[in-house]
């Protein structure tokens, strides 16, 4: 790492190639994240277990966010806690698949969920690093690219990975299929940590600290810096209406696929490939809607094509229906994918990104606290079908909030 700005061209196209393999060994493990609902489920967890699986980051995320984004802010190096947290998240994976192996079925469910308890910290660590690392090594102008090719890698490796998955995870007795899987994929996490940490971006300039008496005081200064831009706040709330739409639907639908639908392993993972499949083509064609549409249209477009995924999944739950539903429904996440990120980092003072970006953060894990549980409870009370559809309608609700354009 340097310690001081090299804006040579050679280190942009290293930091361009660190970036996108990076995202191989990312999603590399990544392959195995669908897959962990599912293993919960058909150990017996119930839908408040599968329920915690999503919620629980959201809790440590609400109460440490802030925290870990006003310690960020201080640092003039922030690529090797970027590098680190990720390889810490990662490895959750290979000690579920270790403890898979070696302790009783009956108690897999709790210590899995005890793994990832685990994996909340530096998970909340890696999600304001990231924001801040990939604004500083694309810059205004090349967001679009850096993120849209780095996702279309990331969204092919993982074709190919869940491909390869979904046709041997069968040829072994249940769990030990699991355990393999989770083994094998937690080996990115090592290559994502070689290349994130080779990552050189300019060191930060840390503002200085101001002291707060009490947590009233805090508050406060957080207010202050808030009402110095009016137009973070406003997307900023809108953005946690949508996500409380997209988590609540988070621990149902693997539910739904399984106990509703019947879908086996190598089906549900089609879905998902499918679904990842057709995110490439996104990645490609949204920032060209942009340059020529604008990222408004974007925003608009995605927030409410990303309505018919789960309410075409509950009106015809029939997995030949859901492999297109799941091709329709990637097309717009990766739009979304990447309006969003644009989007925020447009309202974010540069010289407060880690501090702006951890409160985007804890106001997106404050939604992912409730919607989850709320999911779970909704399906126990009206279906899962139900469910679905009533994060279809905030979905809706939270595109009728974009097309009213933000403050400035």
């Amino acid at each position: 790492m340097t310690t001081a700005p090299d804006s040579s061209v050679e280190t942009q196209k290293r930091n361009f190639r660190n970036v996108q393999i990076d995202a191989i060994g990312v999603s590399i493990s990544n392959v195995a994240a669908p897959f962990l609902p599912v293993f919960l489920t058909r150990l017996g967890a119930s839908n408040f277990q599968v329920g915690l699986l999503t919620s629980m980051p959201g809790v440590t995320g609400l109460i440490l966010a802030i925290i870990v984004g006003r310690f960020l802010q201080t640092l003039r190096r922030i690529v090797p806690w970027f590098s680190l947290s990720r390889l810490m998240v990662i490895s959750c994976f290979a000690l579920t698949g270790l403890l898979t192996l070696l302790l009783p079925e009956n108690i897999l469910i709790t210590s899995t969920l005890a793994i990832w308890a685990s994996a909340t910290l530096p998970q909340v660590a890696l999600a304001v690093a990231f924001s801040v690392v990939m604004n500083a090594g694309a810059g205004p102008e090349g967001r679009y690219a850096l993120l849209s090719r780095r996702w279309a890698i990331f969204g092919l490796t993982g074709v190919i990975g869940t491909f390869l998955v979904t046709r041997v995870i069968n040829l072994v007795p249940f769990p030990t299929n699991y355990a393999y899987m989770f083994l094998g994929l937690s080996l990115g996490g090592l290559v994502s940590y070689y290349f994130s940490n080779r990552i050189r971006i300019p060191d930060q300039l840390p503002v200085p600290v101001v002291k707060s008496r009490s947590p009233l005081e805090s508050l406060r200064n957080y207010r202050d810096l808030l009402r110095t831009s009016p137009a973070f706040l406003s997307f900023a709330s809108k953005r946690f209406v949508y996500f409380s739409a997209l988590a609540l639907s988070a621990p149902v639908m693997p539910l739904f696929l399984v106990r509703r639908v019947g879908a086996t392993d190598a089906q549900i993972g089609s879905i998902n490939m499918v679904f990842t499949l057709v995110m490439l083509v996104g990645y490609f064609l949204w920032p060209r809607l942009s340059r020529k549409r604008g990222g408004r249209f974007v925003l608009l477009a995605t927030t409410l094509g990303m309505v018919l995924y789960p309410a075409l999944t509950a009106l015809t739950p029939r997995v030949e229906w859901i492999l297109v539903y799941a091709g329709i429904a990637g097309l717009f996440q990766a739009g979304l994918d990447l309006v969003f990120f644009d989007e925020l980092m447009k309202t974010v003072p540069p010289e407060y990104s880690a501090t702006f970006v951890s409160l985007a953060q804890s106001m997106q894990y404050l939604s992912t606290i409730a919607a989850p549980m709320i999911g779970t409870a909704l399906a126990d009370t009206i279906g899962l079908g139900g469910a679905l559809l009533v994060s279809a309608g905030l979905r809706l609700v939270g595109f009728l909030l974009f097309l009213k354009p933000d403050r400035r």
